[in-house]
């Protein structure tokens, strides 16, 4: 059984890094269900899904990827997660006969969501 590993990078880490930030924050204040808690929160069990299975989320097709993704990660597959409160994750799998990797590329709302991948509003 091959080895799998879940890594954030990028736009994603620092996502990740600043809710981790706030959360820590609102719950010195005594703050303990926030919406950044609930989306904190759904990050993490969606990471733990991904340790288990890599093809968790929803594929992407290629022709619906960001070129930004293709340039700054070499990606050629993408798959998105939807996490609480409209949120999004998404991912590319690498891998080799030893391990299989998850890397989380972005973590963002549903309307940064929509722009990146020029989705538009009727």
């Amino acid at each position: 059984m091959k080895d799998i590993k879940v890594v954030m990078t990028g736009d994603a880490l620092e996502a990740y890094k600043k809710l981790n930030e706030i959360v820590g924050k609102e719950i010195s204040k005594g703050i303990t269900k926030s919406d950044n808690q609930i989306i904190l929160n759904s990050i993490k069990q969606k990471i733990e899904y991904l340790k288990r299975k890599p093809q968790f989320g929803v594929h992407i097709s290629r022709n619906k990827i960001p070129k930004e993704y293709v340039l700054r990660y070499d990606v050629n597959n993408l798959w998105k997660i939807d996490l609480s409160k409209y949120w999004r994750m998404i991912y590319t799998i690498k891998g080799d006969e030893v391990r299989i990797i998850s890397l989380i590329l972005d973590i963002f709302n549903h309307n940064k969501y929509n722009k990146k991948f020029k989705y538009r509003k009727n």
